[in-house]
């Protein structure tokens, strides 16, 4: 399915109405616009603009070419960093605190909702999961010097990469089965999300957390 058909399918759900009731408001068949939301049809520039009108989005957002509703291009000003630290003492490229203060907006909301879920064992597993993203990483990073000492770390040189990644799989199983567990998590209607309700609910961090999302499936894409 391509971003288009995705977005305008996800933006229809969003607003909780039915395929023939978005069909009547624009103007056309629902079969047509089954057709659009399937992929099959291409639409038209007249009716990408009435789609904008209708859901209060840019045609980049539903083009799937910005992670922002309005299309806004995001520079680092935009995203809030970390007051506690000085991210700008990185020098000679902006990409390292860019990328910092996106994923620090997405941990705000992250955490936020985890916080309201009232589930400390999802929170720890949550945190073990990205401890062990972190740690894998860095010690891909740290080993690729012959000069470190690999004494640094416990686990053995030449099977931290695997153990790390069962470890990963366990620990999201164990969210997955947390999360599904409706005794486990007495709150999970915090868990109920669209992408305008996280707008408006976190306006300084949604635009960082949704260029995670789109980098990510970017990513996983390719």
């Amino acid at each position: 399915m391509s971003n288009f058909s995705r977005m305008i399918t996800l933006l229809r759900k969003e607003r909780g109405i039915t395929q023939k009731q978005a069909a009547m408001d624009l103007g056309i068949s629902q079969a047509l616009l089954s057709h659009y939301e399937k992929g099959l049809r291409e639409c038209g520039l007249d009716f990408l603009v009435r789609l904008c009108d209708y859901y209060n989005v840019s045609s980049d957002y539903i083009l799937g070419r910005s992670a922002d509703r309005l299309g806004a291009v995001l520079s680092v000003d935009d995203i809030p960093g970390d007051v506690s630290s000085k991210d700008s003492k990185f020098t000679g490229s902006i990409l390292p605190t860019m990328n910092k203060r996106l994923i620090f907006s997405s941990l705000n909301i992250l955490y936020d909702k985890l916080g309201q879920s009232g589930n400390k064992e999802l929170t720890t597993k949550v945190s073990e999961y990205i401890s062990l993203s972190i740690y894998k990483v860095f010690r891909i990073i740290y080993s690729s010097n012959k000069n470190n000492s690999q004494s640094l770390f416990n686990v053995k040189p030449n099977s931290f990469e695997g153990y790390t990644t069962a470890a990963q799989l366990k620990t999201c199983a164990d969210i997955s089965e947390i999360v599904n567990d409706k005794q486990a998590v007495k709150n999970n209607q915090y868990f109920e999300m669209t992408s305008e309700s996280i707008a408006k609910e976190y306006p300084q961090h949604s635009t960082g957390f949704f260029n995670v999302i789109k980098t990510a499936e970017d990513t996983i894409e390719k």
